[in-house]
């Protein structure tokens, strides 16, 4: 997908440009957590540095963010492109991508930089064991026995009704774009945009889902290897799936390639 927008001329425009950051989020994100638990799993090893922990702490809730606030971006996108289409050039210009995607990745840059100076700031003194195959921020905060941790929950809650609001913005555009599309009188042009908004919507369904049953469930069912399945969930299955959304039924991807 990153090489087909990169050399193809004809998708050079702004629905393709966030694509290409997704995708790239993407791959950083899977990079992340993946490459360290198959070695380990190879090798038969359970050991991680503490600064390689931090760094994968660092990273995964960077790449995460990153691209949460780049699904909200592509909701707005989708947005203009179908109910406002005479306005379409005018508020997605290049320097408006660009401003909305480095606003994306900044974000998430900061975000990651406050939950892992943070998190690592905290005296661990709780052994040294993670219940998980790689490191993450409630599991090492299970670590810990200072008080200051509620701190780090403070933050991590602050993030969640941050999510929230993001969340409720896609959800408010795409209310707008369904009765958007459903006033269009034929049914060839309902069909191109339900194909253009649909993928979007299945990612961003597939992303909160899974993270919201990784954080919601009921403590009763909490165990270690449940814990695992869940994690999976929504750290490997998402960016592993999501590239397969974006590509399956879109016809200018396919050509590209």
């Amino acid at each position: 997908i990153i090489t087909a927008i990169a050399c193809d001329h004809r998708l050079h425009t702004p629905m393709y440009f966030f694509l290409l950051n997704l995708s790239l989020l993407d791959l950083a994100s899977i990079s992340t957590s993946v490459p360290k638990a198959m070695s380990n799993s190879l090798w038969d090893i359970e050991t991680i540095t503490y600064t390689g922990c931090a760094a994968q702490v660092f990273l995964f809730v960077f790449f995460l963010g990153a691209e949460f606030s780049l699904l909200t971006v592509v909701a707005y996108d989708r947005y203009v492109a179908i109910c406002k289409p005479l306005h379409y050039r005018t508020l997605l210009g290049s320097r408006a991508c660009l401003h909305m995607a480095a606003a994306a990745w900044g974000g998430g840059f900061l975000n990651a930089v406050l939950h892992t100076a943070n998190t690592f700031s905290l005296p661990l003194c709780q052994a040294n064991a993670l219940d998980q195959f790689f490191c993450e921020i409630p599991q090492i905060l299970k670590l810990s026995c200072s008080l200051s941790y509620l701190r780090e929950v403070g933050l991590l809650i602050l993030s969640s009704f941050l999510t929230f609001g993001c969340f409720v913005f896609i959800l408010l555009s795409y209310v707008q774009i369904f009765k958007a599309v459903l006033r269009i009188p034929s049914e060839q042009g309902r069909h191109k945009a339900f194909s253009m908004c649909l993928p979007h919507l299945a990612v961003v369904s597939l992303f909160i889902s899974t993270a919201m049953f990784a954080y919601l469930k009921p403590l009763c069912i909490s165990c270690q290897s449940l814990d695992v399945v869940v994690a999976v969930l929504y750290s490997v299955v998402p960016p592993a799936v999501n590239p397969l959304i974006y590509s399956m039924r879109n016809k200018e991807i396919k050509g590209a390639l």
